[in-house]
């Protein structure tokens, strides 16, 4: 697959990047060597390759899940909290209903 002068052209004016003529003409090469890379990267056989979602094995490291000690973060301030809200709903902070 290969592009032309007149599709980067295209592209660009898509990703509303003003090009003149001289970066579109160095562009086109730039862009087919990707593309051909890209290409080569079809070709490899992927088949005996687990997928993964990362290149490193990542694991998820868990707190307890405790209420603290401390009186002051520990919770149970709802009404104090809630005070400071400009509108306050169910024991929730209020927003307004955003839908266009």
């Amino acid at each position: 697959m290969s592009v032309t002068r007149e599709e980067v052209a295209k592209i660009a004016s898509l990703a509303r990047i003003k090009m003149g003529d001289e970066e579109l003409d160095r562009m086109v090469p730039e862009l087919n060597n990707i593309l051909d890379w890209v290409e080569q990267l079809g070709e490899v056989d992927t088949s005996g390759v687990e997928p993964m979602t990362a290149v490193i094995p990542n694991t998820l490291r868990l707190g307890d899940d405790v209420v603290d000690a401390i009186p002051e973060t520990s919770g149970g301030r709802r009404e104090d909290i809630l005070a400071n809200a400009p509108a306050a709903e169910h024991g929730f902070f209020g927003v307004p209903k955003v839908i266009e």
